[in-house]
């Protein structure tokens, strides 16, 4: 059965050089209009789980969301993806400090938009939910103890708790895409940070 993350995966394999062909194939297949660029999986798990928590289906509305191992690679798919290549609309999602890579890429590409977070979305988050709320969800992940023995570093000391938990959650494989979901399920609706909310909205 042909779904939207095959062609996800065959445009990844455009992008690192691969044949275009089986994604312009699938594109017309899954009826794919609009791509939603992203840094990294952790940033496609928050969006994903804020289209679920909306009780959004981007696939069946021919969104297909793509996270692209760096802002590096902005330039790569928005060629593939945008007027040049298969002719979609671009969104894009990405940190501050990444916004000129985004810039070049999709602002002269009709109908795409750029969402940026002031530092990064795990800091987006944070200060949404608040350290302790988020405090919490680390010990419903029976990850406090992780957690303490993080804070004991000697390079934790003196730090803001907000930076403290953007770097806990970075050390561990897995943990940076699982917290961005998690976080993402408690917040309330207005809690959500405008650069998320944006996005979701525009699409």
């Amino acid at each position: 059965m042909v779904d939207m993350g095959m062609f996800r995966y065959e445009v990844a394999s455009w992008a690192g050089g691969g044949s275009g062909e089986p994604a312009r194939d699938l594109a017309e297949l899954v009826g794919v209009r609009t791509a939603v660029l992203l840094e990294g999986l952790s940033d496609l798990a928050a969006v994903e789980a804020l289209a679920a928590g909306r009780s959004r289906d981007l696939a069946a509305e021919g969104v297909c969301v793509v996270a692209m191992g760096g802002a590096m690679s902005v330039g790569r798919y928005a060629q593939i993806l945008g007027p040049s290549g298969l002719g979609l609309r671009l969104i894009g999602l990405c940190d501050e400090r990444e916004r000129p890579f985004f810039d070049r890429s999709l602002n002269s590409t009709p109908h795409s938009g750029v969402f940026v977070c002031t530092a990064d979305l795990e800091d987006e988050l944070i200060r949404a939910l608040g350290s302790a709320r988020i405090e919490q969800i680390i010990q419903a992940e029976d990850e406090l103890r992780a957690w303490r023995t993080f804070l004991q570093q000697p390079a934790q000391h003196g730090r803001p708790r907000h930076q403290q938990l953007r770097r806990f959650m970075g050390t561990k494989k897995g943990r940076k895409i699982r917290y961005g979901r998690l976080l993402v399920q408690a917040l309330a609706p207005e809690e959500v940070p405008a650069p998320l909310d944006g996005l979701l909205a525009g699409l």
